[in-house]
């Protein structure tokens, strides 16, 4: 793959290299700070059982993303494509025989059609829920859930015009709400070390603080769940490969500066929490991040608020602007509708695509219970990232000779790939919920359109009119797929 201006190879439509340094650190920024470090510091606390051993967490979190990020670095500068987890999977085990292409297939199913729509929305409604709250304050309880879902919604259709319209739209407000949202952990970090000044460390001292600990080794999968929620979307970056200038020497570059810099802002939020809010009350907030306002900032409490939803806002177009990428790339490759691999003629931007997550994101904006649903995203992300990470050892088996611009060493994606086996069995020994349950049962049907469609290759007449109707209508055009 080249480092021209644009990613596609011979003539024709193509996306452009348009991402640099600055944006794509951008992008791993913005949509790994998002509504994690307002929500999942209560839901590790519940679970750690004590302040020490939840900071632990934070930071063996850190420490877990960090290997995955590396060994997903590993993967984008030897693999230089656009679909992250999807481009992996289908080079390492495509080979391997006629069944060799299923896992491809299924991470794309599984994220095109719930994951990462599913995470667009929880995120819109809780940049909703804080708009909400910023508007009416103490009258927010009173109001229905209807103005909260109306906010998200709205903040999902301006996201998918700026995705629609811009690669360079979309890397520009990235780079805003990175801006603000850090601004927001800097506010947060200073009252902290002003607290710490005043000693204000009854709650962070070691003699106390692992008082009351988890002993449940397998309790600590959930609160790794939430942690991790926290720390999602450290691959960002790997979905559009394609797109990013000079991707051998910026992919392992914007993680190396992106996912440390998160970590230590998380962990010293995390310090500062504690300074002024006992376990107790952190528990039984509802906003742990606007009670810690109200409780240090005084009149100028509403700011957190309002940072808050730059947070979500941010991250919920970082989101986007990577998973309408996945569905372009399976359909390139011949995994999904071919109308899905179109760009826009003028715009350059994966159209089709995003406009399909965009809708499915839209109809999911349903209330829900956080920590259900994260169960439920984790479980299933886990398995991907364990999936792509096992790639990673077998392409090292089968293709030792290519070559690999960045290599770690062998330990961390056996370390990685362990841990991963953890959070999937773990969580069901401690607590066999239904929602682990669900989200295996919806990978499976994926079988269901894998082999006669894909495998057994049945064509459906009616889909060429559907992609000439598209193809018109929105004046998109293909890109050259698997077998042209």
């Amino acid at each position: 793959m080249t480092s021209g201006d644009t990613a596609s190879q011979g003539s024709g439509v193509g996306l452009k290299r348009q991402v640099g340094l600055l944006s794509g650190v951008a992008l791993i920024v913005g949509s790994m700070v998002g509504s994690g470090i307002f929500v999942s510091p209560k839901g590790i606390l519940r679970e750690a059982g004590s302040v020490g051993m939840s900071l632990i967490i934070w930071v063996l979190c850190a420490l877990l993303s960090m290997a995955g990020a590396l060994c997903y670095c590993e993967l984008g500068t030897l693999i230089p494509k656009s679909g992250g987890e999807y481009a992996y999977l289908k080079t390492a085990f495509g080979p391997l025989g006629v069944l060799g292409e299923l896992p491809a297939f299924l991470f794309a199913w599984t994220y095109t059609l719930i994951i990462k729509p599913s995470i667009v929305s929880i995120i819109s409604l809780i940049f909703g829920t804080y708009v909400v709250e910023s508007l009416f304050g103490d009258c927010a309880d009173d109001f229905a859930p209807l103005p909260i879902k109306l906010f998200a919604a709205c903040a999902i259709l301006i996201i998918a015009v700026i995705n629609c319209y811009s690669v360079k739209g979309a890397s520009a407000v990235q780079n805003l709400f990175t801006a603000a949202k850090l601004l927001a952990l800097v506010i947060i970090t200073i009252v902290g070390f002003v607290q710490l000044c005043k000693g204000k460390t009854e709650y962070l001292s070691p003699s106390v603080s692992f008082e009351g600990s988890a002993t449940n080794v397998f309790k600590y999968s959930i609160a790794f769940y939430q942690g991790l929620w926290a720390y999602e979307s450290w691959n960002q970056l790997n979905f559009v490969t394609e797109e990013l200038q000079n991707p051998s020497r910026n992919l392992p570059l914007a993680i190396l500066i992106a996912v440390p810099l998160v970590a230590v802002c998380y962990i010293l939020v995390n310090i500062a929490y504690f300074t002024t809010l006992s376990p107790h009350e952190l528990l039984s907030s509802g906003a742990v991040g606007v009670d810690f306002a109200n409780r240090t900032l005084g009149v100028m409490a509403w700011i957190i608020p309002f940072f808050v939803c730059c947070s979500t806002f941010g991250a919920a177009n970082g989101t986007l602007f990577a998973s309408g990428r996945i569905p372009f790339v399976a359909a390139r490759e011949g995994h999904l509708p071919k109308a899905l691999c179109f760009i826009h003629v003028k715009r350059v931007t994966p159209f089709v695509s995003l406009i399909l997550t965009t809708i499915i994101a839209l109809l999911m904006l349903i209330p829900g219970d956080f920590d259900t649903l994260v169960n439920y995203f984790s479980f299933a992300t886990w398995i991907s990232y364990g999936s792509t990470v096992a790639g990673l050892l077998v392409l090292r088996y089968t293709h030792p000779e290519w070559e690999r611009p960045f290599k770690v060493p062998i330990v961390l994606p056996i370390i990685f790939l362990l841990a991963s086996l953890y959070l999937l069995i773990a969580p069901i020994i401690n607590d066999p919920a239904v929602e682990f349950v669900f989200a295996f049962l919806f990978i499976l049907a994926g079988l269901l359109f894998y082999f006669p469609f894909i495998y057994f290759g049945i064509k459906m007449s009616c889909m060429d009119s559907v992609t000439l109707f598209l193809q018109k209508f929105l004046l998109v055009a293909p890109v050259p797929t698997k077998g042209e």
